[in-house]
């Protein structure tokens, strides 16, 4: 006999299954309204307050974050979870407006990254607010911070980190 401390968490919580359980997809579709709420609300807001999309948004923060300001248009095709079509589609929307600059990647005679202006780095920050502000509101004043914790170390192991 298994003594019943030694099983492990998936065990406990039924084990593995082929399907998940009524409970199990009830969470799951949880998680996908609540993700989809606070993004089509971070959205609006972007929209209506900086004429600026979220994905345009998200791909400015991965380039101020990123060392010199740069990615390689594969890394930032990974960073903003888009296909690098779609990446590329939008760094041509962003070049165009004069916040991203493409540029060659030392050592790489084929490899081409995008680059963060300095135009684009303001328009980040004048967005920051607005973003920043719809992430308090929809997002951690809905939590407390007990529930924030737990909500990243879950989101962290969903995510494979």
């Amino acid at each position: 006999m298994t003594d019943p401390a030694a099983r492990t968490h998936s065990q406990r919580n039924g084990g593995p299954r082929s399907s998940p359980t009524r409970d199990q997809l009830a969470a799951w579709r949880a998680f996908l309204r609540a993700h989809a709420s606070i993004t089509r609300a971070l959205e609006v807001e972007l929209l209506a307050e900086q004429d600026l999309p979220l994905a345009s948004y998200d791909v400015l923060v991965q380039l101020a974050e990123a060392p010199d300001r740069r990615l390689r248009m594969t890394e930032l095709a990974d960073a903003v979870l888009l296909s690098r079509s779609g990446v590329t589609r939008l760094v041509d929307r962003l070049e165009k407006g004069g916040l991203v600059a493409r540029c060659p990647v030392e050592n790489d005679g084929r490899g081409v990254a995008a680059r963060l202006t300095d135009a684009g780095l303001d328009r980040l920050r004048t967005a920051s607010r607005t973003h920043l502000r719809g992430v308090a509101h929809h997002f951690v004043n809905r939590l407390d911070e007990a529930d924030l914790r737990v909500l990243e170390r879950i989101s962290r192991r969903l995510a494979g980190d």
